[in-house]
């Protein structure tokens, strides 16, 4: 199972948004304040979040394109499944689709994680288009998980 969500986003090129996903100022300006670790291919990222964190190898790069890493350790849920971006500039918009994949089943968990998911999307997207995103802890909660 897998949650997969897609965004558009304006103002913005593929280099702008694999560099975002790619580096740590990016990705702690729309994800986890607190990430750190080595984001080249075989590096391993840790993302510290108020309810926790986890850490992901980096098992994919071509830059502009895609992404792709593994998560190797964090929630039991998590360890073992994949998170890939592909990106591409369609008119506009770069389109990320993206997808969280691997998932053993499709509980309470995964629901909270898809919808927070879109919400780091969301603020991935802020980030791109304003010059601000809103990364944990300024994102919006979502229940008493956070």
């Amino acid at each position: 199972m897998d949650i997969l969500h897609r965004i558009g986003i304006e103002k913005s090129s593929p280099e702008k948004v694999y560099e975002a996903v790619t580096t740590l100022d990016g990705l702690s300006a729309w994800w986890a304040r607190k990430t750190v670790g080595d984001t080249e291919l075989g590096g391993v990222i840790a993302f510290r979040f108020t309810a926790g964190g986890f850490d992901m190898k980096v098992t994919e790069l071509d830059p502009g394109r895609v992404v792709r890493w593994e998560v190797v350790d964090g929630p039991p849920e998590w360890v073992g499944t994949t998170i890939r971006w592909d990106i591409e500039q369609r008119g506009d918009y770069t389109i990320v689709l993206f997808k969280h994949e691997g998932w053993r089943e499709a509980g309470e968990f995964m629901h909270h994680c898809s919808t927070k998911w879109a919400i780091f999307l969301m603020s991935l997207k802020q980030l791109l288009e304003t010059g601000e995103g809103a990364p944990d802890p300024q994102d919006v909660a979502i229940g008493d998980w956070h």
